[in-house]
């Protein structure tokens, strides 16, 4: 069976995920004969097993990171907390070689690059398993090694944005 070409455009559809409130993470790894941070914001972050553990975060294929994170042996996955808007957007927004300038590093148990920020909701550091192409994105798996999380509220992007101030919209027709 084909599939249905699509009856919206590449905005719309945008849009309508966008409905979907999602986490906000920070990836860091280094990579290269001498290792060089390599950090971004991803919000395609998900649970794929318990039994090994493992997780799953999407990449564009047009990332200037790609081919640093494709090689990456292991990574680390930041779920950022609410205070954490700052760090979000510097790894989102700011050029790949100024995104550490400044910021305290540390080391995950298992050796890899990490943020020092004891303000993260929970960390997860990932061995870089496989890599799936799909669509205009590659999916990246990591089996979790080590992880560690507090209860601090979580960063999140709702609607294109970091704000998730109470829609006026009623709940329902009915």
């Amino acid at each position: 069976m084909t599939a249905t070409p699509p009856d919206f455009d590449a905005a719309f559809f945008r849009s309508a995920l966008g409905r979907f409130a999602t986490g906000v993470t920070v990836i860091t790894a280094e990579t290269g004969a001498e290792p060089k941070p390599v950090g971004l914001t991803i919000s395609s972050f998900n649970s794929v097993s318990l039994e090994p553990p493992m997780v799953l975060w999407t990449l564009s294929r047009a990332a200037s990171s790609l081919p640093h994170f494709q090689q990456a042996q292991r990574y680390v996955i930041h779920v950022l907390g609410a205070s954490q808007l700052h760090l979000a957007k510097r790894f989102a927004y700011g050029p790949q070689a100024r995104r550490f300038d400044g910021l305290a590093l540390t080391r995950a148990p298992g050796g890899t690059l990490m943020l020092d920020d004891a303000d993260c909701a929970a960390w997860f550091e990932c061995r870089n398993v496989t890599q799936h192409e799909a669509g205009d994105h590659l999916i990246f798996i990591g089996q979790v090694e080590r992880c560690h999380r507090n209860f601090h509220q979580p960063l999140v992007y709702h609607a294109g944005d970091f704000d998730l101030t109470p829609s006026t919209e009623p709940l329902s027709s009915n």
